[in-house]
């Protein structure tokens, strides 16, 4: 018997990363990690940086990072509309460690009156998540 599978569109302002039927996905909401299968209740919900995790139909697995977002899921199609998002396989490790180190200097060598903290807070958070994006990649 087939896995129901409900469609997918993951887009960001610049592109289209994925559409089409999925038997799954996973994201990393602002209140924790989500799953979504077909028939899920409607929701709309913020996403923060992460990953979307998606089983396409027939068990496919792939891997999109996105640096935060909305997610909208409707009876028969769930959307995420990311502020930016790169394929898991597209992504920089290098520029994602040398992003993460940079951020880290700044936090700790910031003086108060001009460092902004939600920015390079926000910096390290993508690094993270996009470095967890390519060790997710590798254990495949």
């Amino acid at each position: 018997m087939a896995a129901m599978t409900v469609h997918l569109d993951v887009v960001s302002a610049e592109q289209s990363l994925f559409s089409g039927l999925v038997e799954s996905i996973q994201v990393s909401g602002s209140e924790g990690e989500l799953g979504v299968n077909a028939g899920h209740a409607p929701l709309l919900t913020a996403l923060k940086p992460g990953m979307v995790r998606l089983v396409k139909q027939f068990g496919e697995e792939k891997l999109i990072y996105i640096a935060g977002g909305t997610l909208e899921v409707q009876p028969n199609i769930v959307t995420v509309l990311a502020d930016t998002a790169v394929r898991g396989e597209d992504l920089d490790e290098q520029a994602a460690e040398q992003a993460k180190r940079d951020a880290e200097s700044q936090m700790a060598n910031a003086s108060a009156a001009e460092f902004d903290y939600q920015k390079a807070a926000m910096q390290l958070a993508e690094a993270i998540a996009q470095l967890r994006v390519i060790q997710q990649l590798r254990k495949k």
